[in-house]
């Protein structure tokens, strides 16, 4: 089993599929993974498990890709029911866990602005640009900047669970250029298709940082690093002045007012 514990989990999904179906029972969703890159054991280790449920999920892997092994199955005591684990965050962590309201409150805006754009008789180029806006200054300079320059450089940042969220903000990157491209054309398809990109790769990668990439790099920071984290996010929110994230929540606000208000109608 050693083998396949540092095997990338791609591979091991496309010669036995089942692995991804029972990965997906457990809530690991690697299937939909546009890299996959990470290996086995990484993947296991990174969600945390409580012993008997990570025991039980290598007993069922290791059956799917060796059907003729005799494999042990795991004892479990039945009397012992481990509660829902709760997910708290150090106070730097926390800060980004917040940060990404701000943008899923965005990202639940884009069908209905997708909507806007395909029924106006021309594409409204202010309207598309300010979400751009929005995306580039805040999400990313302010917000992913901070995860690549502070946070990530806390484990190694060569990892490839690490490796995979950079490639998600480069993708993202990717379908913004795709989204202004369109704004300057008037090419409403090429709007609504990378908008729409944009929105399910974040919403995702929002959960999977939420729930499991945070939860995992703040298990192996000393108080001392918190601390450090701390005093850097700081900082950084210094650089750029108190008024670019109220500026921006207002843009978000005032989005709000005039969508959810259309819908509501």
């Amino acid at each position: 089993m050693e083998n396949v514990l540092n095997k990338e989990i791609k591979k091991i999904i496309d010669d036995c599929p089942e692995v991804g179906r029972i990965l997906e029972e457990y809530g690991i969703g690697c299937v939909p993974c546009s890299v996959g890159s990470c290996l086995l054991k990484d993947v296991v280790g990174i969600h945390n498990l409580d012993p008997e449920r990570e025991a039980t999920l290598m007993y069922r892997i290791e059956k799917a890709i060796y059907p003729d092994r005799n494999v042990s199955k795991p004892v479990i005591d039945a009397s012992k029911k481990s509660a829902p684990k709760k997910i708290t965050y150090s106070p730097p962590v926390k800060k980004l866990v917040d940060e990404h309201v701000l943008i899923k409150r965005l990202l639940a805006l884009v069908p209905t602005i997708v909507d806007y754009i395909e029924s106006s008789m021309k594409v409204d180029k202010d309207l598309v640009l300010k979400c751009v806006d929005f995306i580039r200054t805040y999400a990313d300079k302010y917000h992913h900047m901070k995860e690549e320059d502070i946070l990530f450089k806390y484990v190694d940042d060569k990892a490839e669970v690490i490796q995979v969220m950079y490639k998600d903000h480069d993708t993202g990157r990717g379908y913004i250029r795709q989204v202004v491209e369109g704004a300057e054309t008037g090419n409403k398809a090429q709007i609504k298709q990378n908008l729409l990109a944009y929105r399910e790769l974040l919403t995702q990668h929002i959960k999977k940082e939420d729930e499991i990439l945070y939860p995992w790099i703040d298990r192996q920071l000393s108080t001392t690093q918190v601390g450090e984290m701390f005093r850097k996010c700081n900082e950084a929110d210094a650089s750029v002045g108190e008024e670019l994230p109220k500026k921006y929540e207002r843009f978000i606000t005032d989005l709000e007012g005039k969508f959810l208000q259309e819908v509501v109608k």
